[in-house]
Formats: C-alpha cells, sequence, structure tokens
C-alpha cells in the first residue's frame, strides 16, 4: 500500500512497528505534565468539545501521578481558563463566539474544573492555569523544572494535536527528553489524534504503551538530595 493512500491511524501503526530513530529514552528525572484534563474536554456528551480516547484513559493517569508521588517525583496538572470578559484569552478570543469557544472557559466554571474522576494532591502537586496552547508559554513551567533539576517529560492529557503536541515541541525545544504514554492522550477525532501521534513518535519524542511507562515509575528509584 502506497504510503499516500494510509490513513493516518495506518501510518501511525507503520511508523510504531518500523521506527525510524532510536529512542531518546527517559532521562534521569521526570516531571509528569497532565494537560488540561478539564470537564472541558474530558466529560463526553457534556460538552460540545469533548475528547474521546481510551476508556482508561483518566485511570492511567492516576496511576501515573500516584507512583510519581511515591518517587518524590514532580507532577503537574495545567487547565484552560479565562477571565469574565475573555480579553486574556487574546487573538483566540476573535473567533466566532460559539457556546464552544475557548474564551468561554471562564474562571471558575464548569469547564475549567478538573475532571472529577482525576484524583489530584492538592497540597503537594502543581497547577497551571495557562492560557495559550503550550504549558511552557509564560508560565513559571521552565524554572519549575529547573529547580526539581527534571530532564524528561512525560506528557498526558489533550488534544493531541493542540496543546499536547504544543507541549512536546516546546520541551524538545528546551532540551527535555519527552515521554508520550500513548493511551493516555486524546483528541476529537482520530485521524489528527493519529496524525500527531505519527509526527511525534518519527520527530519530536517517544510514544510508548503506558505500560511501560508505569513500569519505569515503579523501578525508578529516587536520588538522595
Amino acid at each position: 500500500m502506497e504510503v499516500s493512500s494510509l490513513t493516518a491511524r495506518q501510518l501511525y501503526e507503520q511508523a510504531k512497528a518500523n521506527p525510524t530513530r532510536k529512542k531518546f529514552g527517559f532521562g534521569r528525572k521526570p516531571m509528569l505534565i497532565n494537560v488540561d484534563l478539564q470537564c472541558a474536554y474530558t466529560r463526553v456528551g457534556e460538552f460540545v468539545t469533548s475528547y474521546e480516547t481510551d476508556p482508561k484513559q483518566l485511570d492511567y493517569v492516576n496511576q501515573l501521578a500516584h507512583l510519581a508521588r511515591l518517587k518524590k517525583l514532580p507532577v503537574t496538572w495545567t487547565y484552560v481558563a479565562y477571565m469574565e470578559s475573555g480579553e486574556d484569552c487574546g487573538v483566540w478570543g476573535t473567533r466566532t463566539d460559539t457556546p464552544d469557544s475557548l474564551q468561554n472557559i471562564k474562571v471558575g466554571s464548569r469547564r475549567s474544573e478538573f475532571d472529577p474522576r482525576l484524583v489530584i494532591d492538592h497540597v503537594k502537586d502543581i497547577i497551571i492555569n495557562k492560557r495559550m496552547a503550550s504549558p511552557f508559554h509564560e508560565t513559571n513551567l521552565q524554572s519549575l523544572m529547573v529547580w526539581h533539576q527534571c530532564d524528561t517529560v512525560v506528557i498526558t492529557g489533550g488534544s493531541t494535536s493542540g496543546c499536547v503536541r504544543a507541549c512536546v515541541v516546546d520541551s524538545i525545544s528546551r532540551g527535555y527528553r519527552v515521554i508520550v504514554p500513548e493511551e493516555c492522550v486524546a483528541d476529537k477525532h482520530e485521524s489528527p489524534h493519529f496524525a500527531n501521534l505519527y509526527d511525534i513518535a518519527i520527530k519530536y519524542g517517544d510514544v510508548i504503551p503506558v505500560a511501560d511507562a508505569l513500569a519505569w515509575y515503579e523501578a525508578y528509584q529516587p536520588e538522595a538530595r
């Protein structure tokens, strides 16, 4: 079958079966970054923009977060929310004003809340309100990576083609190793989802089974500080 006739899923599966490069692998210390797992995107059937993926996605994310805390590794959760006027949405706020428009995710609204199925430690975990696609854009995430002496990011969340991809590209642009557990990211449709997993896998990071990520965390031994 010619490459031009393959679906996005087939391209990704082909790249997974026949890697074109060596994996970056985990480095010395990762930060788990869970991107925008908020009700606006995870409550399928409740909101127009909900993403669908592996039905156990949030269970896997909780498992990764639990293991990271046990191993004294940083856990970060990001969410998108804007002021009532929407002015801090910038040029994104100039698009068609529909109920599911980005600028209509208001601070304190149901759409801005983290999915209630998530287990978040509001004392120890890092929580970042971001306003653009990348969680590195005009937030303190970079300084926290430095403080925690992390050289690797493990990325979950949505959307694969949007905020996850932006986090991936910004991470490797800053010299970090990138790990994406396949079952832990999602998009509104499988075509952009698998097209971007393909791009990430061949260019920017390691897309691995979540079982491999969990096994790495299980085996990790915290360094004395």
